[in-house]
């Protein structure tokens, strides 16, 4: 059932290039919020100076845009709760801080780094939970003088209540967490900078976020949150609501590890420059935990849209599998009008991808070899292979696909094949027939008297149908290549 008043966010921070984690991530929000009719909000959590670089924020907004995930508020679009990057938002957290100091929900923690060290090992070594263990909860001002006059400076840690904190995660059910698990965290540092901890829910009570789709490696956080927003609402910020949870499974990479940013196959931008299709990408990721049905991956983004409830999300981890991947996003090439089609593929036509001059480009030629292209592209990056014998002036030198084409009495198959194929019209099923002619004069069937015409021509042993080919490339230059293969096979 539609909810307009559904509000989810994407908030990422702006650290290295766009993984395909986050992308799925983002794809879900985006989803529900369409689904729903409801708000997405795109904020950026830059509030990690050592770490976040203005060229990773325009990275991240250069692929929302390319994938179509559209926002409703965040930046570039504005909306009620700007500014919608967290490094401008510094004295809100600096006064929520404050407030939560006074009302009791929080407390200033003088423990060294050693300190805490040192007491969590000796926890470890009893079997105890090594979390925080309260030595600062409740000082009294002659011990905060104290620990002031030896020079510490304390950080802001948050007071979590002493009782099970129960929640119905969207994706895992009901799920509980005992005081001992979940101790009282830091949410300012000593040098006053607000931590993800606060500043993340902050936010989200503030934008008056409804649900919370993120990934599982988050979950443990939730019961802290959960805690810190009954506290906001206690200090009015917010309206007083906590949002429903929903956790995604983990995304596998090889050998059952979850899926890195340092992993070849994680980056959004390898898919991209491979000529991945949004909608092709967008539907694989989409499988990553969630299906349409089942007897049904390829799909739209429309239908995913249409059919998309964060309930019907796998808590089992998704493995990522480039292979399925490559195959759904062939499947979408299929389908796309072929006018469409050849628009797609121009970028990788023309410099830089090209390893053509500009000036040898032919459009009237790609225009005709491109319905021949469309049925037979994995990603848009391929049609550069397909399609080089009609902008190079002499066919690739692959010398695998010369010893395999070129066997002896090839010379002679291919002397009568041009001899036909000089004399035919030139059209695909008149070429072809002139083929298989000059192959029954060898004993030869089709495919191997076309194999030496294909490397002649082409200079490769596979490639788009080969009479349509020729009849494209032309009579002039296809005999031409024919006797440069003679040529060579003579020398």
């Amino acid at each position: 059932m539609a909810n307009a008043n559904v509000r989810v966010r994407f908030c990422p921070s702006p650290t290295g290039n766009p993984h395909v984690g986050l992308v799925r991530t983002a794809l879900f929000n985006w989803a529900f919020a369409r689904h729903h009719g409801g708000t997405l909000v795109f904020r950026i959590e830059d509030t990690d100076a050592a770490r976040d670089s203005e060229e990773s924020y325009e990275q991240l907004l250069d692929a929302m845009r390319w994938l179509g995930l559209d926002w409703d508020e965040g930046p570039e679009v504005g909306g009620p709760h700007a500014p919608y990057r967290q490094s401008q938002r510094m004295d809100l957290y600096k006064d929520v801080a404050a407030k939560l100091l006074q009302a009791g929900h929080a407390y200033h923690c003088y423990c060294t780094a050693e300190e805490l060290d040192e007491r969590r090992e000796a926890a470890r070594a009893a079997g105890r939970p090594s979390g925080y263990d309260g030595t600062c909860r409740d000082l009294s001002a002659e011990q905060k003088a104290a620990y002031e006059r030896e020079g510490r400076e304390p950080i802001v840690r948050f007071r979590m209540p002493d009782e099970p904190i129960t929640f119905t995660d969207l994706v895992r059910g009901e799920l509980t967490f005992t005081p001992e698990n979940v101790p009282d965290y830091g949410i300012v540092r000593a040098n006053g900078a607000p931590l993800y901890t606060l500043v993340n829910p902050v936010d989200d009570a503030l934008m008056e976020i409804t649900h919370v789709l993120r990934g599982e490696d988050l979950l443990s956080s939730t019961p802290r949150q959960i805690a810190l927003y009954k506290a906001l609402a206690e200090i009015g910020v917010g309206n007083g609501t906590t949002p429903a949870f929903g956790h995604l499974p983990y995304v596998m990479g090889e050998g059952n590890k979850k899926l890195s940013k340092r992993d070849p196959q994680s980056s959004l931008n390898l898919y991209r420059e491979r000529g991945f299709l949004r909608e092709g990408l967008l539907n694989y990721l989409s499988l990553l935990g969630w299906s349409l049905s089942a007897d049904k991956d390829i799909f739209t983004v429309e239908e995913m849209v249409a059919a998309f409830d964060i309930e019907d999300v796998n808590a089992n981890p998704a493995r990522f599998d480039l292979k399925k991947a490559e195959a759904i996003n062939a499947d979408h090439i299929r389908r796309l009008d072929p006018k469409a089609f050849a628009e797609a593929c121009e970028p990788w036509l023309r410099a830089p991808h090209a390893p053509w001059a500009p000036e040898k480009f032919d459009q009237a030629a790609w225009e005709a070899i491109a319905p021949h292209a469309q049925t037979r592209l994995t990603v848009l990056s391929d049609i550069t292979a397909n399609v080089d014998f009609l902008f190079l002036d002499e066919p690739v030198d692959d010398e695998a696909s010369w010893q395999k084409a070129m066997k002896e009495g090839s010379a002679d198959l291919l002397r009568t094949a041009r001899t036909k194929l000089a004399e035919a019209d030139w059209n695909a099923d008149a070429l072809k027939a002139a083929v298989v002619s000059a192959g029954e004069e060898h004993g030869l069937k089709l495919g191997k008297a076309q194999a030496p015409v294909r490397v002649a021509v082409t200079g490769r042993t596979v490639g788009l149908p080969l009479f349509e080919s020729l009849e494209v490339l032309g009579r002039d230059r296809t005999l031409t290549r024919v006797d440069a293969a003679l040529a060579r096979l003579g020398a």
